[in-house]
């Protein structure tokens, strides 16, 4: 018996060894599966808390106001699982935490609310008010929470308003606020804009994720101790409190559009983040984070973050080190094609992950509107970079599985950029000061799962992109993932390799503006497009010989959701149009016209254009392209003329900001 059970053994793993080296090549599925968890559908699971309970339930809030209590969510044996309502009435609540008593604690728009279930008869009677903050009405006033920090302090994020802009229009919106458990409240952190996901790891340090938006350049992690102030100034309103630990005011925030990191060195308190998430290249909206404690029940990451993205509708992996002082580190992709936007995921009792979602109004790639699902390892060791480590003179890479030497050596098999965005005001920020590293020399270790290696220059302050596209295992797979984005905030201490033993021919000078060696200089001109001047295919100028103007003015903007609020416009072919696109959402957007069926190919095109799509505006070069807007700021507008198309047909105009155009498209329609 036992030799038949080896027999099978070895076939199996023979035949998962021809499955990745000749029939198919291994995917993210092949590694960690995505389980649905069925919901009837008289239930609209719109999730904005998860919790596990000791006995195996599963807990979930909801942004229509409601708890549920989950049965069987392992889905173990045949059985289903079954849904009871525990609590309802509630307001938008976005987070929920389980008390060793059997009670919850969650946030509510404007208080954290304790619900008991008095009787035991598995619903709640008693909705106690916890604390009560101030709300002033605005629709953005989302509140998160309360996490349980390792100390046993309760933490809780305010979300800004939004007036056009963000704002802090109700006391301590933007802030970190902690509590103890009996409810005294101590304001600890500010420059917050939309933190809907925030952790305590179990060393007790604090780290939340930032989505982009005014005064933030992309998606970011930053480290939060009692006093920082973490970027967006709204929250300075109330830094003149004697409860405020912060004492910035917003007349000390300079809004120059240098880099962050430069600006944090001349305004003491101003916390730079510990990793950037390149917008569009990693994620869109950044959310929940969780820490790998499961002891290897959920792969070889152990100890590093997962961070759920709502609008991709994935997660990321995030490793983290701390250098002089200072935290730092490198985020990759990891899990994609969930069903809805991730906004909360929670670790399961046998180390798998509930992964909660909801796209209304935060419109996601994920089709369905909610969801629950179950991430779960299959035991499969994936080939991927596992860490990278700061080294004086540039990174060292671990891998989870041996590598092949020879390509591990070959410099061609990597490419190093780096680049930052601009700190301002605006929504968002281009790329900027982009330029590439050069590979001086690489060591690979004895056993295969490492390499460093040894660059022309290190970049303070900056994202070091990381691309690892010719690395082959030993067994002869390709990274699972071959990218990722390391924030530079301190150059490590130790020996650096004397350059008389480098071993990689120069073919061009090195880039040493901003060095790891250099004082403060100020940033290099930006390579964002300029909005510039009239194009054939964006012309923003009435032709001359349209003495008699437009035939048609039409004018379209935007609903919440990622949507036009015009879903279909008709014109005659060949007659003069004058096209009004108003941006009156939070977001950014551009407005782009294309051939009838090519949308969903232009917008998968745009989201490839890696980091030139802040310079073509993510407007792909292509004949399917007619006509477009640049990308445009929230509250703004742009008018382009063109001549309709001659052919009549049903063509689509769209956003092609990357992940946009999922959702956002609408007909065009041309006839004769």
């Amino acid at each position: 018996m036992k030799k038949i059970v080896l027999y099978s053994f070895i076939l199996s793993f023979a035949s998962v060894l021809v499955g990745q080296t000749q029939n198919r090549p291994m995917t993210e599925d092949d590694y960690y599966r995505i389980v649905t968890l069925p919901i009837p559908e008289n239930i609209q699971l719109e999730v904005g808390g998860l919790s596990v309970l000791p006995d195996g339930r599963l807990a979930a809030s909801t942004r229509r106001g409601e708890v549920w209590m989950i049965n069987n969510p392992y889905l173990k044996g045949s059985g289903q699982p079954t849904y009871k309502r525990f609590a309802h009435g509630l307001h938008e609540p976005l987070g929920l935490l389980y008390r060793p008593d059997g009670s919850f604690l969650l946030s509510q728009r404007g208080e954290i609310t304790h619900l008991v279930d008095s009787d035991g008869d598995g619903v709640a009677d008693v909705y106690e008010s916890f604390y009560k903050w101030p709300l002033s009405g605005n629709y953005h006033e989302y509140s998160y929470g309360p996490v349980l920090a390792p100390n046993g302090d309760l933490l809780v994020t305010l979300n800004l308003d939004w007036i056009g802009h963000g704002a802090s229009l109700a006391k301590w919106r933007g802030w970190l606020l902690k509590f103890d458990d009996k409810a005294n409240m101590k304001p600890i952190a500010t420059g917050l804009r939309s933190p809907a996901g925030y952790i305590a790891l179990q060393n007790g340090d604090m780290f939340y994720t930032e989505n982009q938006g005014d005064w933030v350049g992309s998606g970011r992690m930053t480290h939060l101790e009692t006093g920082d102030f973490a970027g967006n100034p709204e929250g300075l309103v109330w830094s003149q409190d004697p409860e405020s630990p912060v004492k910035l005011t917003m007349k000390d925030i300079p809004d120059t559009g240098e880099p962050l990191y430069d600006v944090a060195k001349r305004v003491p308190g101003l916390k730079a983040p510990a990793v950037w998430f390149p917008h569009t290249l990693m994620g869109i909206s950044t959310s929940d984070i969780k820490e790998d404690m499961t002891k290897g029940a959920f792969g070889p990451f152990e100890g590093q973050l997962f961070v759920g993205d709502q609008g991709h509708s994935k997660i990321m992996r995030v490793m983290l080190e701390k250098v002089k002082g200072r935290w730092q580190g490198i985020c990759f992709p990891f899990r994609e094609g969930f069903q809805s936007g991730i906004l909360r995921m929670v670790w399961g009792l046998d180390g798998s992950m509930f992964v909660g979602q909801t796209s209304r109004g935060w419109s996601a790639t994920g089709k369905d509107p909610f969801g629950i699902q179950r991430l779960v390892w299959t035991g499969q060791m994936p080939f991927e970079m596992k860490k990278v480590i700061s080294k004086p003179d540039g990174f060292e890479v671990e891998f989870t599985l041996p590598v092949d030497k020879k390509t591990a050596q070959d410099p061609a098999s990597y490419q190093f950029n780096s680049f930052t965005y601009k700190y301002h005001h605006n929504y968002g920020s281009p790329i900027i000061n982009a330029s590439e590293r050069v590979i001086r020399h690489i060591v690979v270790s004895d056993n295969g799962l490492k390499a460093r290696i040894v660059l022309d220059s290190l970049k303070l302050g900056y994202i070091h992109e990381i691309k690892a596209e010719g690395i082959r295992s030993a067994a002869g797979l390709p990274l699972l993932h071959n990218v990722g984005y390391y924030t530079l905030n301190e150059i490590a201490e130790g020996e650096k390799i004397p350059a008389s033993q480098w071993t990689v021919s120069v073919s061009k000078p090195a880039d040493n503006s901003m060095t790891a060696h250099s004082g403060h200089t100020m940033p290099a001109a930006t390579t964002a497009a300029p909005k510039g001047p009239s194009t054939a295919k964006r012309n923003v100028d009435q032709p001359a010989d349209w003495t008699n103007g437009p035939d048609q003015v039409i004018t379209l903007g935007t609903v919440p959701g990622l949507k036009f609020d015009i879903t279909q416009v008709q014109v005659k072919a060949g007659s003069r149009i004058k096209w009004v696109f108003n941006n009156n959402d939070d977001m950014l957007h551009n407005c782009v016209i294309v051939k009838p069926g090519t949308a969903n190919p232009i917008g998968e095109a745009a989201i490839k254009l890696g980091l030139k799509g802040p310079d073509l505006q993510y407007v792909p070069k292509s004949a399917n392209v007619l006509f477009h807007t640049n990308i445009l700021q929230p509250e703004t507008s742009e008018a382009i003329y063109f001549i309709a198309p001659n052919e009549p047909g049903d063509y689509t105009f769209l956003c092609t900001f990357p992940g946009h155009h999922t959702l956002m498209q609408g007909k065009l329609k041309v006839t004769k």
